[in-house]
Parts: structure tokens; C-alpha cells; sequence
């Protein structure tokens, strides 16, 4: 089922706004980003493997790269290991540390290497590498030398010339093509584990201690439970708010009605039967800001769509994915959207409101900008239920909301 939807739904924002737009259907596909560890960061910025020539090709760079700066690990770690506790050969090696996690597309951040660290992690890992890096020279270097001899030979045998004494034929054509395709096999094998053991060394040697993610992700996990139990207290605190500040008051005055009709009083009648029809569309309402029905049935879009018509701003809704996320992603995106939406009509002042899903990597990010006069609270009551809503399914959610404005909030929700 393509789910994509590229097009804007405008909210009517009162009298004059725009129409709704129907979405066109396009499929972009998106790289899945891998994790290494969970709840600490995604280290990995791709998958690592070899997936077309330019790929290919960027993978030897590295490896090539690697090579050279192994050798200059060789001159520099033993000229640093005296000197080790000094903050500025610290930070020398952290430095050299960040390069390499680049060359490897690693995210040096989530590797800890945006601080100095007095253990000397740095410095043990350029040591370690220094001989992963020379191997990965070598594999190079055999896949050079193959590559020069199958061309020499290539030219030799194409002009009728014997190569080192051999003259060509059918079997020896076909045995050195077979052998020569072996070895290039095996070559760019090579080069593919190297690679990879580069990886798997830099997050191993520079990325936290396992005990400490551990640890780290034990108090994440309880800081959200908390979070969720009093986002769910205060959702009913303002449920209950709802129908006893609005729709009990209004059954109320329908009963009075009703019950002045009853004495004799027959043109109440038909202000009773407004009072009904009010109180059916408030008791909607709130039904809807429970649970919005149409989400299962018609997806996010449509129900981000009923959000921007329902809204008293223009709303422009642009929603791109190439298929529908888990359930808990979809309801936890649409009350992102509604809160932010409903914040900022009420409180920002604000004159347009866009709303942007899309897909980056395995994460579903939901942006909300506002054209308002700033200064949201992200500790306030809604954002903050929204918070803890967000961190229940492992994401996060920021909001920048600098005083005149604009304020965006942004959620990204992992579904893979």
C-alpha cells in the first residue's frame, strides 16, 4: 500500500481561506539509519554496506584513507603517550578521533567525542587502529597490483604478445579469467571486513560503556513511565474539565428549558433543540480529543486534514510517507500535531501554522512552525504531557520557541 502524500490541506482559518488541496502520490525511498545501542544515540549513520558503485567507491577511499592516517598514528601516538594527561594533546587526539569517525560515517556526538574525556579513550583507540588501518593498506595495494597486472595483460594478449613467456589461448584465457574474478572476489571481501572491523573498533573503543548505556536507559525508561502517568492524570483532569465546565452546564440549561416548555411554554422548544445540537457537537469534541475515530479508519493524513479544517488558523498539512506507521507512531503524531496547533491559535497569536510529516531513515519526524510571537514553555502542561507521550515510544520531541517568534516543535518517533 503506497501511503506517501506530497500536497498542502489548508484549514479554512474563517471566511476567504483556501481550499482543500488533494494530495498527489509519490515514492521516494528513504535509507534506514541503524542504531547501535539503544537509548544512546544513533551512532551509525548508514548501514555500512555496499550497495552500488559510488558506494564502492567511497568504501575504498575510506579504507584508503585509513591506511595513510594509520601511519600517521604511528608517529603520533608515541610521541603523545608520554605527554597522555595533558589537555592539549587530549585534545589533539580527540580531534584525530572525530576525523576518523567521519571517514567511517559515525556520528562523533553520540561516540562521546564532543568533550574532553581524561580517560585517554582517544588515544588507546588511534593505538589499536593503527594496525587495522595498515592491513586495510595492504588489501588496497593488492587490489592495485591485480588491477595493473589484469591490465598489462589485458594489452599484451590483445596485440598477440606472450606475457612472460605465455602465449594466449581458450584454456588459459578462461582459467586466468576465472582466477582473476576469484581474486577480485576475495579482494573487495577484504575490503569490506576491514571496513566494517574499523567500525565495529571505533564504537567499541570510543562509544560509552555498556553498563553505563544500561544504567542510562534504566532511568530514561523510568523518567518516561512517570511521564506518561502524569500525562494520562492530567488528560483527565482536562477531560473531566471539559464535560463539567461545558457539556454538564448546557444539559443543564436544556433540562430548564425543557422542563419551562413542559409548564406551558412552547416557543422554548426550539431554543431546547439548539441547546441539543450544541451539546451533541460538544460532547463530539471531546470524544474527538480522546481518541479522533477516523485515525484507524482513514489514516494520519485525513485525520491531520480534519485537524487544519477544524482550526480557527490557516493550517497548511504536508505529510510524506511511504507507508503507515505503527498505530502507537500515528496516534502519538496526531496529538503532537493537535496540541501544537491548538497552542498556537490560542496562545501564540499566530497567523499560519505548517505542519510537515515526513520519513528520515527509520524515524518518523512531525515539525509544527508557527509564524506566532514565541516563547512557548516546553515544561507546560501541554507540551510537556506531549513529552512524556513522545518518550513512551523512545523518541523526542523539542521545541524552539525564541521570544517574537517563530516557535517549531518537533517530534521524532522511531518505527522500525
Amino acid at each position: 500500500m503506497t501511503y506517501r502524500q506530497a500536497g498542502a490541506v489548508e484549514g479554512p482559518g474563517g471566511p476567504g481561506a483556501g481550499p482543500v488541496t488533494a494530495p498527489a502520490l509519490s515514492a521516494v525511498p528513504v535509507p534506514p539509519a541503524v542504531p547501535v545501542l539503544a537509548g544512546t544515540g544513533a551512532i551509525e549513520r548508514g548501514r555500512g554496506g555496499v550497495r552500488s558503485v559510488a558506494e564502492g567507491l567511497r568504501l575504498l577511499g575510506a579504507v584508503v584513507l585509513g591506511a595513510v592516517t594509520a601511519l600517521l598514528g604511528v608517529v603520533f601516538v608515541p610521541l603523545a603517550l608520554p605527554f597522555a594527561r595533558r589537555p592539549a594533546v587530549r585534545g589533539a587526539a580527540r580531534r584525530l578521533a572525530v576525523l576518523e569517525a567521519r571517514r567511517l560515517r559515525l556520528d562523533p556526538a553520540a561516540l562521546g567525542l564532543g568533550a574532553d574525556r581524561p580517560d585517554g579513550r582517544e588515544l588507546r583507540y588511534l593505538a589499536a587502529r593503527v594496525p587495522v588501518g595498515v592491513l586495510g593498506g595492504l588489501v588496497a595495494a593488492l587490489l592495485a597490483i591485480g588491477a595493473g597486472a589484469a591490465v598489462v595483460l589485458a594489452w599484451s594478449w590483445a596485440r598477440g604478445l606472450p606475457f612472460d613467456g605465455m602465449t594466449p589461448s581458450a584454456p588459459l584465457l578462461a582459467y586466468t579469467f576465472l582466477a582473476g574474478v576469484v581474486l577480485l572476489f576475495l579482494d573487495l571481501s577484504g575490503l569490506v571486513g576491514v571496513y566494517a572491523l574499523e567500525r565495529r573498533l571505533a564504537v567499541r573503543e570510543l562509544g560509552p560503556d555498556l553498563t553505563e548505556a544500561l544504567q542510562h536507559r534504566i532511568a530514561e525508561l523510568a523518567e518516561s513511565r512517570a511521564g506518561v502517568l502524569s500525562a494520562v492524570d492530567s488528560e483527565r483532569r482536562r477531560i473531566e474539565r471539559d464535560l463539567h465546565d461545558g457539556l454538564q452546564q448546557r444539559l443543564v440549561a436544556l433540562s430548564m428549558l425543557v422542563g419551562r416548555a413542559r409548564r406551558g411554554r412552547p416557543e422554548l422548544l426550539e431554543q431546547a433543540h439548539e441547546e441539543a445540537q450544541q451539546a451533541l457537537a460538544e460532547l463530539r469534541e471531546v470524544a474527538w480529543r480522546v481518541y479522533p475515530s477516523g485515525l484507524d479508519a482513514l489514516g494520519l493524513a485525513d485525520a491531520l486534514s480534519g485537524v487544519a479544517e477544524r482550526s480557527g488558523v490557516p493550517v497548511k498539512v504536508v505529510c510524506e510517507l511511504s507507508a503507515r506507521p505503527p498505530t502507537a507512531v500515528e496516534t502519538a503524531s496526531y496529538f503532537v500535531v493537535s496540541e501544537a496547533v491548538t497552542n498556537a491559535a490560542k496562545h501564540a497569536r499566530a497567523t499560519a501554522i505548517t505542519v510537515e510529516v515526513r520519513e528520515r531513515g527509520t524515524m518518523v519526524v512531525v515539525r509544527v512552525q508557527d509564524d506566532g510571537v514565541g516563547g512557548a514553555d516546553a515544561a507546560g502542561g501541554g507540551l510537556s504531557g506531549l513529552s512524556g507521550r513522545v518518550a513512551a515510544l523512545d523518541g523526542r520531541l523539542r521545541v524552539d520557541s525564541p521570544p517574537g517568534g517563530p516557535t517549531t516543535i518537533t517530534a521524532e518517533l522511531p518505527c522500525g
